[in-house]
């Protein structure tokens, strides 16, 4: 059984994916930015860790078929299918109120962080990984220049491009809209966008919940 909902531009949420279960990310205006976590449901002082996923991986950019790890080198999220042109971050951390304010922004301003802890509290697992971990930034484009520069540009992805991730294990899944509207990383017109999300149940999942 499929579970559609629309995840607000600006906002968290946080998902339960059994293991076996898939979580699909359509980019539905093709220019968000999308932080995406995994907190390990058992085990919620674990969770996806981008450091230990590039060592691992051996690159900086994942692509469909890549496995995820946690903290501890276990694999916990699969790359099962990206329809996008594939360009994702793992290296830029999750906006927070001190970056807005080093932007000039003054006052509040929503931040992915903010949006990592609010998601999490409120599916009533453990907020127990300090700092917020550095996210999978979906649909990010960071290029890393020959002399190692990085600069911020627009995404590459297209209206209803998606990425589906499968849980390797029980995780919850914490997704941001990401809310920055100073710099192009949502699109040239720096307006952030509603996605779509989607939770499909592991195989024979359904069934053994009807037995």
């Amino acid at each position: 059984m499929a579970v559609t909902t629309t995840l607000a531009a600006r906002t968290g949420a946080a998902f339960q994916v059994s293991q076996g279960g898939t979580l699909r990310v359509i980019n539905t205006y093709g220019s968000q930015v999308v932080d995406t976590w995994a907190v390990a449901r058992q085990e919620p002082q674990h969770g996806l860790s981008m450091a230990h996923t590039r060592a691992v991986l051996g690159r900086l950019m994942v692509k469909a078929g890549d496995e995820l790890v946690d903290d501890l080198r276990r694999p916990i999220l699969q790359i099962a299918e990206d329809t996008s042109p594939g360009v994702h971050d793992t290296l830029i951390p999750a906006c927070d109120p001190v970056r807005y304010q080093r932007l000039g922004h003054k006052g509040h301003h929503d931040n992915c962080s903010d949006n990592y802890h609010r998601a999490l509290a409120e599916s009533g697992l453990p907020d127990l990984l300090t700092p917020v971990p550095a996210p999978l930034n979906l649909f990010m484009n960071v290029p890393v220049n020959s002399d190692g520069d990085i600069v911020f540009r627009a995404p590459v992805s297209r209206p209803g491009d998606s990425v589906l991730l499968r849980a390797l294990t029980d995780v919850v899944v914490v997704l941001s809209a990401c809310p920055q509207d100073l710099v192009p990383v949502n699109g040239d017109l720096q307006q952030p966008r509603d996605v779509e999300v989607r939770i499909t149940d592991a195989p024979g999942k359904q069934a053994q919940e009807q037995s």
